[in-house]
Formats: C-alpha cells, sequence, structure tokens
C-alpha cells in the first residue's frame, strides 16, 4: 500500500481576497473548483503549474466571522527559485511576519493569519 500527497486544506473567510493574495505572493492559480449547489461552500484547488500537489481553499457562506486559529502552529513552506527576489516582493506586500536569518528562511502571512515558510533552493 502507498500514499501520496495530493493536497493541504485552508478554510478562508474571504475567498476572493485569498485568491488574489496567493496569486499575487506565490503565483498560485486556480486549477478548479466545485461550487455546492445551494450555495453552501465553495471549494477552489490552487496550483503552482510545476508540481501535482495543491492548495484546497474552502468557503462557507455560514462562516459569520474570520477564523480564530487559536495555538495552530502549522505552517506550509514554499521552495523560492529567487529567494531575495521572493524576499523583496512579500516586503513590498507587507505580509512578511517572521524572519529567521540564521536558518536563510522567513514567513508569510495570508488573510486568514495562516504562516506560510518560505525557504531558499538547496545548493
Amino acid at each position: 500500500m502507498k500514499f501520496r500527497f495530493v493536497h493541504n486544506n485552508i478554510n478562508v473567510y474571504d475567498l476572493e481576497r485569498s485568491m488574489d493574495f496567493y496569486k499575487k505572493a506565490l503565483g498560485l492559480t486556480e486549477t478548479r473548483r466545485i461550487e455546492k449547489e445551494d450555495g453552501s461552500f465553495i471549494i477552489v484547488y490552487l496550483g503552482d503549474g510545476q508540481t501535482s500537489h495543491l492548495l484546497e481553499l474552502t468557503w462557507l457562506r455560514d462562516m459569520d466571522r474570520p477564523y480564530n486559529l487559536g495555538d495552530n502552529e502549522i505552517h506550509l513552506a514554499f521552495q523560492a527559485d529567487d529567494f531575495e527576489a521572493a524576499h523583496e516582493k512579500h516586503r513590498e506586500m507587507g505580509c512578511i511576519c517572521f524572519e529567521n536569518p540564521s536558518m536563510g528562511i522567513y514567513f508569510i502571512e495570508d488573510p486568514d493569519g495562516y504562516w506560510l515558510e518560505i525557504i531558499p533552493e538547496k545548493r
């Protein structure tokens, strides 16, 4: 029996805002979408165009407030082929929330408060 990663899911409060952020910050684009006929939810899958792994954004119509992530310490990691250019772009966007220069990494925060680790390519 074998398993492989397919996608990660996060719930988002404002789907369009989140999609715009992920496109601008990380170049992720919509690969497919599921919309419940009654309008109760929308699921959008975002891809990087390089790997088969997807980020699933789930929007729930009845969620009437931003999500409280509490002590949720999870994060997704993205490898940048041009780490310095990525850092400059994210600095200009104002979304860098933590930097660890000694490890050579930093984190950006999406509109819902999820942290995304940015790492350089292995040399």
